[in-house]
């Protein structure tokens, strides 16, 4: 694979679903990162990804713009939501249970970390899931 260190997400093909789009723009498919995977989500307002969680991966949540809810559930399985816009960053222990809804009058854009990469591979599962040619 050829090195790639330099990537936007307009460069690759994203995932895309009824609640918004997943761009992969650090990926072993990508650019050949082996320890975390990335890439910019983008939510429309009133849109959000359900409650879920990814078995073995911690996940970082950087809030880009937007403003929305977060949840992320506590050791004990509690709900913990907290109203979260630019600059705040989220972190999601290993396997817990989180969701995110963009209750704002704009597009939300986060950009989210899986470590280790892999998570994210079981989107293309999911029933509405599709691939949005890059570019698009």
């Amino acid at each position: 694979m050829t090195e790639n260190n330099f990537v936007y997400p307009r460069d690759v093909d994203a995932f895309g679903f009824d609640w918004g789009r997943l761009a992969l723009t650090v990926a072993p498919e990508v650019n050949g990162a082996q320890k975390f995977s990335g890439g910019v989500v983008d939510l429309p307002p009133g849109q959000g990804h359900a409650r879920h969680n990814h078995p073995g991966a911690e996940e970082i949540i950087f809030v880009i713009s937007g403003e929305g809810e977060q949840m992320v559930e506590t050791p004990d399985g509690t709900p913990e939501v907290r109203k979260v816009g630019p600059g705040c960053t989220v972190f999601v222990p290993e396997s817990r249970f989180h969701s995110t809804l963009n209750t704002g009058s704009a597009p939300m854009q986060l950009f989210v970390v899986y470590s280790p990469a892999g998570p994210e591979r079981v989107l293309r599962d999911l029933p509405d899931f599709r691939i949005i040619p890059r570019g698009q």
